[in-house]
């Protein structure tokens, strides 16, 4: 067998996801499609500073998945990193494949925080000897890619792309190098994030990056509405199976489509404001990767987070680099920002609109800004028939990723 396997295509055959929206993939599409917000205020002790008292949390306990006791020696993120896997694996019909030809590539944002803050504040109280023996590999930001890896006998790597919101869209990126170039078979691929602490939701409400809006927690994260004014944070995780097309044809696996291209640029301007240009270079990469024309593309997912700045600069590059006929949606309208986890979810719902024909409606768009300028799907799904949709993904620290993906005949 050649070890070149770009001309055989890279296909999507297992899905898994821990949201605010549910505790499995299937869920969270169907909360998608039937417009339920996962996000929530946070419990009543919660500090009275930040200000900021609501997030996305997840709808399902990882520890039901996993046990207490293995539970016990991971971060959070890991935890939900392990159990998303564990179910796309499954989803894919758990492949028989040899372990030195399956990779995991897990990123995240921030790493084990949870585990880091919690620790010390152990230490700070008690000292070195009630320090839990795991406490490094809960705190590592390749602790996910490494549990998964462990878990699952993966031998042929353990990536960990740590590039903030964009993680989990270049974890998908690098899982299709890597099959590209031979060097595994199959690569089980995403993100994750469990960040919501006081310290790291006061660190970005000080960067003003937070919308500190009161009223109902499902009406404040409003992508590209002309009163947005911040995201809303939330953990999760999004795990895809991504298969040699020759490998999972062999085993008669069920496919959900195609990772056609991906493009991965940094935009080296400013480490947290939106830069149009760079996005608008990810995205005529990632075509060119495909081998795609702009006007194939019928869907794009975007980033759109929620902030002023961010939306316009993104809705500027689409118009820019791909044109305005696409149909847009924003999830995170529904699901907060799961900042490491983000871009693995945006890849999965892109894909799902394309496999069922549907493209959820953005929630919150009831005044859209009239500077966007994008055909932004709003109130009602709408029913679509497209081969092509685009999943943009983008970070503090200037990451910007684009990744293809095609619906498979």
């Amino acid at each position: 067998m050649s070890r070149d396997s770009r001309d055989e295509g890279v296909l999507v055959t297992g899905l898994g996801a821990l949201t605010p929206l549910g505790g499995s993939a299937a869920e969270s599409w169907q909360g998608l499609l039937q417009q339920r917000s996962g996000i929530r205020s946070l419990p009543a002790d919660w500090p009275e500073d930040p200000p900021v008292r609501i997030a996305g949390t997840v709808a399902a306990d990882p520890v039901e998945v996993l046990g207490r006791v293995h539970a016990r020696k991971l971060d959070r993120g890991e935890q939900l990193a392990v159990a998303a896997a564990r179910e796309a694996f499954r989803d894919a019909g758990e492949p028989s494949v040899e372990p030195e030809r399956l990779a995991v590539v897990v990123g995240t944002g921030i790493g084990g925080v949870l585990s880091a803050l919690g620790q010390d504040d152990l230490y700070e109280r008690s000292g070195t000897r009630k320090l839990s023996s795991y406490a490094v590999p809960m705190l590592m930001p390749n602790g996910p890619a490494a549990s998964v890896s462990m878990d699952l006998g993966a031998r042929a790597g353990a990536r960990a792309p740590v590039s903030a919101c964009a993680a989990g869209a270049e974890s998908l990126a690098l899982g299709l190098d890597l099959i590209r170039l031979g060097r595994a078979d199959v690569v089980v691929a995403g993100g994750t994030e469990a960040c919501l602490h006081p310290f790291m939701v006061a660190a970005f409400t000080q960067m003003k990056a937070l919308s500190q809006q009161g009223g109902d927690p499902a009406a404040v994260s409003r992508p590209f509405d002309a009163n947005r004014s911040g995201f809303v944070m939330a953990e999760g995780a999004a795990v895809v199976v991504l298969e040699r097309a020759g490998f999972a044809r062999a085993r008669g696996a069920r496919v959900y489509g195609t990772l056609a291209g991906a493009a991965v640029n940094s935009s080296a301007r400013h480490i947290s404001a939106s830069d149009s240009e760079g996005q608008v270079l990810a995205m005529r990469a990632a075509l060119r990767d495909a081998g795609l024309e702009p006007d194939d593309i019928g869907h794009v997912h975007a980033h759109a987070t929620s902030t002023p700045g961010g939306d316009l600069a993104e809705a500027e590059a689409v118009a820019k680099a791909i044109g305005v006929h696409p149909v847009v949606t924003a999830t995170k309208s529904m699901t907060g920002h799961m900042l490491g986890a983000s871009g693995a979810f945006g890849a999965m719902s892109a894909l799902l609109a394309l496999h069922h024909g549907v493209v959820p409606a953005t929630l919150n768009l009831d005044e859209p800004d009239p500077r966007v300028g994008l055909d932004v799907v709003a109130e009602h799904n709408r029913a679509v028939d497209l081969d092509a949709a685009l999943a943009n993904s983008f970070g503090f620290g200037g990451h910007n990723v684009s990744l293809v993906l095609t619906r498979t005949a």
